[in-house]
């Protein structure tokens, strides 16, 4: 009789992650009452350590699947396995807070700022710093590179500079908000239809993609479909593994937005900087399979995690919340500052000139991690 579960992949480091992971988040239901109440600064610290602890000890299961799957895979679907599994549990997560209690009227906007500055400045910006000390550089793919900036250069205005130009108080009108949504899933499932398709060698390394295009059809690499077929329990196993994994990642992520508001509102920090340490604790796992990526050479792999994350994070939060805004009544302040347009205004043209190059350096992320600099000095301004 055949396995069900190929020997080899669930073994006792990948159940520990994932009991520690989901244990973590049952204690914290638990003694969530007694961290209602004004806790002790100390109490605090503990349960925040314990958490971070926690998060990082699963974020490293979450990189081992997501590499063994790209490898099995490969670009740019072994790099959308990871990306989408952890933007639509982030979109979930938002969503759910927009639907509590309470006045969110901008944290969709805070969120995918925080999201963008993360992604854009201090990933990228570190692939870059760490990829070009070890390789003296990092090559891309320049075709399927673009294709992620002018994503991003569209769904950045339609998100942000649309609401601060034509909305009212910061956020769009129903008559506004409704073809916002239908143009933003419209141009997102155009980008992955074509990224999954037959635009697909664009977002693979740049020895690979002209490799394939030189190839005859006989030796060229087999279809995504063969490679479903030939190694479908394995695929299955291990994306499993990485959605338990990764979703108590996220929701110990979320849990831990109350201790963060107290323990910043205690030393006077601003709000907005819980936000910035949530979302970049949500994409932890992608960020460290990044930097991995960076330090192995693999230029347009960091190119996948990072612009493709963004992608989809702006793609499907952005129809998401305005949809339930639609139907709760609730506000949806999507305008951002003037000094945070600036910054993410900046970032973009940075982004295009840096990835304009065949091969990005050190110097290209320093000016990267100088930007995200820039952006913390505005959040404590």
């Amino acid at each position: 009789m055949r396995r069900l579960i190929p020997a080899g992949l669930v073994g006792p480091a990948e159940l520990t992650r994932i009991g520690s992971g989901w244990g973590a988040f049952v204690v914290l239901l638990l003694i969530h009452p007694l961290l209602e109440a004004p806790a002790p600064a100390v109490v605090l610290i503990l349960v925040l350590t314990g958490i971070v602890a926690v998060i990082l000890f699963c974020a490293f299961g979450v990189v081992k699947q997501a590499e063994a799957l790209a490898h099995r895979l490969g670009d740019p679907y072994g790099s959308l396995v990871l990306t989408l599994s952890i933007v639509l549990i982030e979109v979930v997560l938002i969503s759910a807070v927009m639907l509590g209690p309470g006045d969110h009227t901008t944290i969709a906007r805070d969120s995918v700022m925080a999201v963008s500055m993360i992604i854009l400045n201090l990933v990228i910006g570190l692939c870059l710093l760490v990829g070009g000390l070890r390789h003296g550089g990092l090559r891309h793919n320049r075709v399927g590179t673009s294709a992620y900036l002018t994503m991003l250069i569209v769904l950045s205005a339609l998100a942000f500079g649309l609401p601060a130009t034509i909305g009212e108080n910061g956020a769009f009108t129903t008559a506004q908000a409704i073809p916002i949504i239908l143009l933003t899933l419209a141009v997102y499932a155009f980008f992955l239809f074509q990224q999954m398709g037959a635009r697909a060698v664009d977002f693979t390394e740049p020895d690979a993609a002209a490799s394939a295009s030189s190839k005859p059809d006989a030796d060229a690499s087999p279809p995504i479909g063969e490679i479903l077929s030939a190694h479908r329990r394995e695929i299955i196993t291990r994306l499993v593994l990485l959605v338990v994994t990764v979703v108590p990642i996220v929701l110990l992520s979320h849990d831990m937005a109350a201790l963060l508001d107290d323990g910043l509102g205690r030393l006077g920090a601003p709000p907005a900087l819980a936000g910035v340490l949530i979302a970049a604790i949500v994409f932890l796992p992608e960020s460290i399979t990044s930097v991995r990526a960076a330090l192995g050479g693999e230029g347009q792999r960091v190119n996948n995690l990072c612009h493709g994350a963004l992608v989809s994070t702006v793609g499907l939060t952005i129809p998401a919340v305005l949809v339930i805004g639609l139907f709760t009544g609730q506000t949806v302040v999507l305008a951002e500052t003037p000094a945070d347009l600036m910054l993410l205004a900046g970032t973009l043209v940075l982004s295009v000139a840096t990835f304009a190059s065949k091969k990005v350096t050190a110097l290209h992320g320093a000016a990267h991690l100088v930007m995200f600099a820039a952006y913390v000095l505005v959040l404590f301004s």
